[in-house]
């Protein structure tokens, strides 16, 4: 209990970079990407996999290199030209280099597996990939809104999961995955999550909405996509043979155990905030 509430102080100035955003906010996904690339990468080590770290720390590179380019050609639009790559565009382009690079990598076949491949490209995309959906949401125009309910809705099905669990849990959840979550710390991560964000509604936004049953039912499903990222995380663990994937915070291990949830709830919110959200608005 000591050690997680140490952490969570730790953790604090996490919160000062969501509240600034802009540049301290990509910095601080580029720095989460390159560690917890580097923890993935040694846990599929310890399976006895070889990813290839420099193809990986590289598609971080050209992702934040090609993002902001395409911040610079919108900016410079009328002096680009009507045929300057869009967002999208780079975006496939990183996709496409990402994927060939690795496969290459895999092309020495006395000395490389199609463990060593799949494990460099899976890395890129659960990693890399999602949590740039952060910087995504970061500059979208519901940003200072819905920025914060990545981490509340994350952080607060963590809290809420962890002492319903702790003090109501009976029925084991997967117990092949992860023997210490319940049935009980589930469904209670899921009310924290709703309990969380609807307070954040409340006193941020419009408490109309905040009340309103689409909030509610996203900070639902937003619990729900949170705990399968943490499910999925353990399941990595599980299979490379780890307990944890590093030991940088204290009582969490590394920086994927803290942020297994967020890199499934980052992309759920970008998806909401661009298909959902803007039908009912």
């Amino acid at each position: 209990m000591k050690t997680r509430i140490i952490s969570a102080i730790i953790m604090l100035p996490l919160l000062l970079l969501v509240y600034f955003g802009g540049i301290w906010l990509k910095l601080a996904c580029i720095a989460i990407s390159f560690i917890g690339l580097k923890e993935f990468y040694d846990g599929f080590r310890n399976e006895g996999a070889q990813p290839c770290y420099i193809i990986g720390y590289c598609s971080i590179i050209l992702l934040y290199v090609l993002h902001f380019a395409g911040m610079s050609l919108e900016y410079f639009n009328g002096g680009a030209g009507q045929y300057a790559p869009g967002r999208e565009t780079l975006a496939l382009l990183w996709a496409f280099v990402s994927v060939a690079a690795s496969l290459i990598y895999g092309m020495d076949v006395e000395k490389r597996k199609n463990l060593d491949v799949v494990s460099t490209l899976t890395g890129i995309f659960y990693v890399v990939f999602f949590v740039y959906f952060v910087v995504l949401i970061d500059e979208s125009e519901y940003a200072h809104n819905y920025i914060w309910l990545i981490f509340i809705i994350a952080f607060g099905t963590d809290i809420f999961a962890y002492f319903s669990g702790m003090l109501l849990g009976k029925h084991k959840l997967c117990p092949n995955l992860s023997p210490k979550k319940t049935v009980e710390g589930a469904v209670g991560g899921v009310i924290g999550s709703m309990v969380f964000s609807v307070l954040f509604g409340v006193f941020f936004l419009a408490q109309g909405h905040a009340l309103s049953i689409r909030f509610i039912i996203m900070a639902c499903i937003g619990s729900v996509v949170a705990q399968l990222g943490d499910l999925t995380a353990s399941a990595f663990k599980r299979k490379m043979g780890i307990k944890d994937y590093g030991n940088l915070i204290p009582g969490h291990g590394g920086i994927l155990d803290r942020f297994d949830s967020v890199l499934f709830v980052a992309p759920y919110l970008y998806f909401y905030i661009a298909v959902i959200l803007p039908m009912f608005i």
